[in-house]
């Protein structure tokens, strides 16, 4: 059995993706490492407080969150690139460091005053958990955790959700 540990070891970085100068980190070999994988969906378990439910941002954090919340026995809510579901939906723009986006939830996804642990893979600048956080609060839900695989500590996004979003618990499996 893999230590979470471990399993950070198999990540990969990709330099100049998707674009000059983005240090991309790569969390397909720890996808296809069974113990790997295991390790790190037990690590975000045992960090999380109690929750109702686990939502996941699009695309990569929709396979840890999804895993996180049937090892809770709890449901996933996805957070989706706009477009992309089909029922009524409240969206929210947001800054990544290459660009501009805009993240939609079903208005229906989560019932208010509901504890909600949400996770990406990855904490750039802040902006797409920000607007995720935007987004649950405004279904009138709680956000009680955060967590990432890793982050990029140069872009500054555990300063700015830690300021913006000071009662949240930010888990970085990396920076433990």
């Amino acid at each position: 059995m893999k230590s979470y540990r471990d399993a950070l070891l198999l990540m990969r970085l990709i330099p100049d993706f998707p674009k000059d100068g983005i240090l991309f980190q790569d969390i397909t070999p720890i996808l296809s490492d069974g113990p790997a994988f295991s390790s790190i969906i037990r690590e975000i378990v045992s960090r999380s407080s109690s929750v109702d439910y686990v939502a996941g941002v699009e695309a990569r954090g929709f396979i840890f969150a999804a895993a996180v919340a049937h090892e809770l026995g709890i449901g996933f809510i996805p957070i989706r690139k706009k477009g992309k579901l089909p029922h009524d939906a409240i969206s929210r723009s947001y800054g990544l460091e290459y660009g501009e986006a805009e993240l939609e939830i079903h208005r229906d996804a989560i019932p208010e005053g509901s504890r909600v642990l949400l996770i990406d893979d990855i904490l750039a600048t802040g902006g797409t958990i920000g607007a995720a956080i935007q987004l649950v609060h405004e279904l009138k839900a709680v956000v009680t955790d955060i967590a990432f695989v890793s982050e990029i500590p140069e872009l500054n996004g555990h300063l700015t959700i830690s300021r913006n979003y000071p009662a949240i618990k930010i888990h970085i499996l990396t920076n433990s």
